[in-house]
C-alpha cells in the first residue's frame, strides 16, 4: 500500500503534506526504514545538544523528539481503534500540553532512542497485524474521519517533517 492509494476523504486536508512528504513507498518499508534513519541521526548528535532550543519559546531537542514518540503513540492508538472498527469518536490532543509534562530533560539520548524503537516496533507490528479491511477502516478523530493507513502513513510523515526540522534548526 502507497500513499497514491488512499483517498482524500480518509484524512483530514491538514495531514496532506505529511502524507505527500514520505514520497510513493509502501507503509511497511518505510515505516521500518524510518525507525533506522531517526536512529542514525540522533544517535550521532551528542548529548549535549538535547537541551538545544534554536529559538526562544521553542522546544529543546529532548522535547521534540519526546513529541515525535508521543504523537505516534496517538496516531497508532488512532490507528488500532480504527482498524478494529471502533466507532467511538476519539478527541484530540495538545502537544504543547504534553510537553511540560515529558520529563524530557531529565532523559538520556540513549534512554530516549530505546523509547523510540519500542514505539516504532510497536507500530510496525501492528501494521503487519492489519489486513486489507482494516487498513480500510475509517474512525474519526480530532472531528475527522480518518481510515487506518492514512494513520500510517501520518505517523511516517509527522517523523519525516520533524526530521527535516532537527536537520535545519538544530544541528
Amino acid at each position: 500500500m502507497k500513499p497514491s492509494d488512499l483517498n482524500p476523504e480518509e484524512y483530514n486536508p491538514y495531514y496532506h503534506n505529511y502524507i505527500l512528504s514520505v514520497g510513493e513507498v509502501e507503509l511497511l518499508h518505510e515505516l521500518v526504514v524510518g525507525k533506522k534513519l531517526f536512529h542514525e541521526l540522533i544517535n550521532n548528535i551528542p548529548e549535549v545538544k538535547l537541551g538545544f532550543a534554536y529559538a526562544e519559546g521553542k522546544w529543546t531537542l529532548a522535547e521534540l523528539l519526546m513529541h515525535i514518540i508521543d504523537a505516534e503513540r496517538v496516531f497508532q492508538y488512532r490507528a488500532l481503534r480504527f482498524g478494529r472498527n471502533d466507532k467511538t469518536p476519539l478527541a484530540g490532543f495538545d502537544q504543547d500540553d504534553y510537553i511540560p509534562e515529558c520529563n524530557a530533560g531529565g532523559r538520556s539520548k540513549k534512554d530516549l532512542l530505546e523509547e523510540y524503537a519500542a514505539v516504532r516496533e510497536s507500530t510496525i507490528k501492528l501494521f503487519q497485524s492489519f489486513d486489507d479491511e482494516m487498513l480500510k477502516r475509517v474512525g474519526n478523530a480530532s472531528g475527522s474521519d480518518m481510515s487506518a493507513r492514512a494513520m500510517g502513513f501520518i505517523i511516517c510523515g509527522h517523523q519525516a517533517h520533524h526530521l527535516k526540522i532537527i536537520k535545519e534548526r538544530y544541528l
